[in-house]
């Protein structure tokens, strides 16, 4: 009887241990995350204060510089479709949409291409957007083709501007997607924004603490 009561005392006591030792693992963990997230948030807070001051000329001109609320790492560009000037249906930029995309991508690659920056930038982004007039499809694909027109007409100016190192760094950072309707901008009466809902946004997703280890270890460099 002593016996079968020590090794139930034994037991419970082993069972106690096993309990307060997953309780600080699970607190150590809920440490770690918090800090990676915490300095994930510092970089981007860095790089979307730098991007605040290189484009604040532009900021009166319609330009949108917010962080992404859907994703703490994230930072949204919204350039509405009057500073590109796309003509309806189609998706080759006229003159006036290149003249500000001269004035603008050189300053934006200037700032996520730079050796302060550009280890901390892990893609760029173009999405191009429509209002819900049109069939989804078409919507789809039109906004697919304007995305892909604004990154090829910004590594177009890159390499006439003779921004070599830039425009490898940004090559490597640019993509193109299309969202057609999918995200309308509600206006404040609840009803879509029709014109600013036709817009292209350049979403700049900051490298996470995990990354960076990860892609230094493979020799992997994303700036």
């Amino acid at each position: 009887m002593q016996r079968h009561d020590t090794n139930s005392g034994m037991a419970n006591s082993l069972t106690d241990l096993m309990t307060s030792l997953a309780v600080i693992f699970v607190l150590l963990l809920c440490a770690s995350m918090h800090n990676v997230r915490q300095e994930g948030e510092t970089s981007r807070n860095a790089v979307l204060s730098a991007v605040h001051r290189e484009l604040n000329d532009f900021l009166t001109q319609g330009i949108q510089v917010s962080q992404d609320p859907k994703d703490a790492l994230s930072i949204l560009i919204l350039v509405p479709e009057n500073l590109l000037a796309f003509q309806f249906d189609k998706a080759d930029i006229p003159q006036g949409g290149m003249s500000f995309l001269k004035s603008f991508i050189p300053r934006l690659s200037g700032i996520l291409c730079s050796d302060q920056f550009s280890q901390e930038i892990n893609s760029v982004v173009v999405e191009g957007h429509t209002d819900s007039s049109g069939s989804p499809g078409h919507n789809c694909e039109l906004s697919q083709r304007r995305s892909m027109s604004v990154v090829r007409a910004s590594l177009d100016i890159l390499d006439g501007d003779g921004m070599v190192t830039e425009r490898e760094r940004f090559l490597k950072l640019l993509s193109a997607t299309g969202r057609g309707s999918a995200e309308p901008i509600m206006g404040l009466k609840g009803a879509e924004d029709m014109a600013l809902s036709r817009r292209v946004v350049f979403k700049i997703k900051v490298r996470s603490i995990e990354q960076r280890p990860l892609n230094d270890a493979l020799g992997v460099r994303t700036g």
